[in-house]
């Protein structure tokens, strides 16, 4: 009851509140009526006298993107190795947005997101295609004019999502790019994880809630990256050079992050793509901190490498959950057993206590006395039940945020109608509408199942507390049941082999406990 109880109100009703250093910054900054950072467009500029926008697109074998002469930035981008449910690629980027990716402007009457650029190419301005046999290449933005002077050369590798970014700017004391407000967020629908802007500094990752960002925030000094994010995707930009800081801002009720650079050579890299962990931490710039593993990381990060372990000895995500469920009930077995002695003792002992509830019921504190006495006198902790529930608590949590976000999750298949481990099971079709609270809901076999297994879990569980308490907890399934309908069936599945592993030592249990009652007798 107390792990489902802690599982609802954080899915429910937990929230991360603002940093309260950035609070007061914003604060401040408003008193002093100081203008918001400037955003990288629409500001007046001279028009280009160029030819108009032209398109280069860029292949390698894990991405295709699409660049434009248009300020030099990026205008379509899709993975190839990620497919949608239909099985189309997932398209990370469809349309520039309020704000292009890569736009760069500066707070003067300066920008470049709506003029033209010279374009050339490794392949004099033509369209790029890598492959193993040709592993690299460059693409060149070049503008002057306004005695301002700008110079971007892209650098792209076939085998990674990472393009490196160097940026050579005279004329301006200083300048701001941009992530963008579109850029690396697929699915906005699922909520069941942060969407929006997030950056990392030293290490602490700082996510924004688009809804709450009513004022610009600033940070300054250790700044490692910025990012857009979904719960399987993003796109972030990494400074290879310094920054001076990172500003996160609504504009026209999109949220926009971007980094504040000195005039002159600053170099980056992009990575859009997916969220995956080896392949992040890899990098070694901290970018696997795009990954929330949640407040038990230290916990969910070995677990996560044992999944994928035995996912390569087995071949499928489902097994590789139910043996890590196994094996992580092993080392709690010995523990687990003496709960159940003890729980089962609490039982037996009830008539004793209610007979000494009864006898010093005016006098609560002699009663108190006389209890822990008989407690001591059967060797009885009646806070033994307790204690195996509140060392998995963690481990349990663990659990929920890899099962909740990895993308080695999605799409995934188990056995017979589970065709994905990160969705609901709908086998049932979805509960209607019209139904209060629950309306909506999927339906299917998994959590149903799960709930009956809670019901013989409960049933088969030693329990010292009265009639009426026991009918009130014999509601929990129902009610949790309906909680896991629409978590996904990767989770459900890790619930479900618990409550199984729990039955079956609940019974060796018992069965135990049973001889040792007829041999005392």
């Amino acid at each position: 009851m107390l792990i489902f109880l802690v599982l609802f109100i954080y899915q429910y009703f937990f929230f991360k509140p603002e940093p309260q250093q950035v609070q007061k910054q914003a604060k401040v900054e408003e008193k002093k009526e100081e203008p918001k950072p400037a955003t990288p467009i629409k500001p007046p500029v001279t028009k280009s006298v160029l030819s108009e926008e032209k398109e280069i697109k860029v292949e390698t074998e894990l991405y295709s993107a699409v660049f434009t002469t248009r300020g030099g930035t990026l205008k379509y981008y899709e993975l190839k190795s990620y497919k949608d449910k239909s099985g189309k690629n997932v398209v990370l980027l469809k349309e520039p947005g309020i704000e292009p990716p890569l736009a760069i402007g500066s707070k003067e009457d300066f920008d470049l997101s709506d003029i033209n650029f010279r374009v050339s190419a490794s392949g004099g301005g033509k369209d790029i295609t890598l492959n193993k046999n040709v592993n690299s290449g460059s693409l060149i933005f070049e503008y002057a004019g306004s005695g301002v002077s700008v110079k971007r050369t892209y650098t792209f590798q076939n085998d990674t999502y990472a393009i490196d970014i160097k940026d050579e700017v005279s004329g301006i004391p200083d300048y701001w790019i941009t992530v963008g407000t579109d850029f690396g967020i697929y699915d906005r629908k699922d909520t069941s994880s942060h969407i929006g802007p997030v950056l990392l500094k030293e290490s602490d990752r700082i996510e924004f809630d688009e809804k709450k960002l009513n004022e610009a925030k600033s940070y300054k000094e250790g700044l490692k990256w910025i990012a857009q994010e979904d719960k399987y995707f993003f796109a972030a930009l990494v400074p290879r050079s310094g920054v001076e800081e990172a500003n996160v801002w609504k504009q026209k009720e999109a949220p926009v992050i971007a980094f504040k650079c000195k005039s002159g050579t600053n170099s980056f890299f992009l990575f859009a793509g997916p969220k995956e962990y080896d392949r992040l931490k890899a990098l070694k710039v901290g970018l696997e901190h795009i990954i929330d593993f949640g407040f038990f990381s230290i916990i969910a990060i070995p677990f996560f490498w044992v999944l994928k372990l035995f996912y390569k000895v087995l071949g499928n995500y489902g097994w590789a959950i139910v043996l890590l469920t196994l094996i992580i009930r092993i080392p709690f077995i010995p523990l687990v057993n003496k709960s159940q002695k003890s729980m089962k003792k609490m039982q037996e002992i009830q008539p004793k206590i209610a007979e000494v509830k009864e006898k010093y019921k005016k006098d609560p504190q002699k009663m108190q006395s006389e209890i822990m006495a008989l407690y001591k006198k059967n060797k009885v902790n009646p806070l033994g039940g307790c204690l195996p529930i509140l060392l998995q608590l963690p481990i349990f949590f663990a659990l929920y945020n890899i099962l909740l976000i990895a993308i080695e999750l999605r799409l995934a298949p188990f056995i017979l109608w589970i065709k994905d481990l990160s969705a609901p099971d709908t086998l049932l079709g979805h509960i209607p509408e019209a139904i209060p609270l629950i309306g909506g809901s999927a339906v299917g076999p998994l959590p149903i199942l799960m709930g009956v297994t809670m019901v013989i879990q409960q049933k088969m569980t030693p329990t010292s507390m009265d009639p009426t308490m026991n009918k009130i907890m014999m509601a929990l399934p129902i009610v949790f049941t309906f909680i896991f309908l629409n978590f996904p069936s990767g989770l459900v599945l890790y619930w479900l082999m618990n409550n199984v592993f729990s039955i079956a030592q609940q019974f060796y249990a018992n069965r135990k406990l049973a001889k040792e009652a007829k041999k005392t007798a």
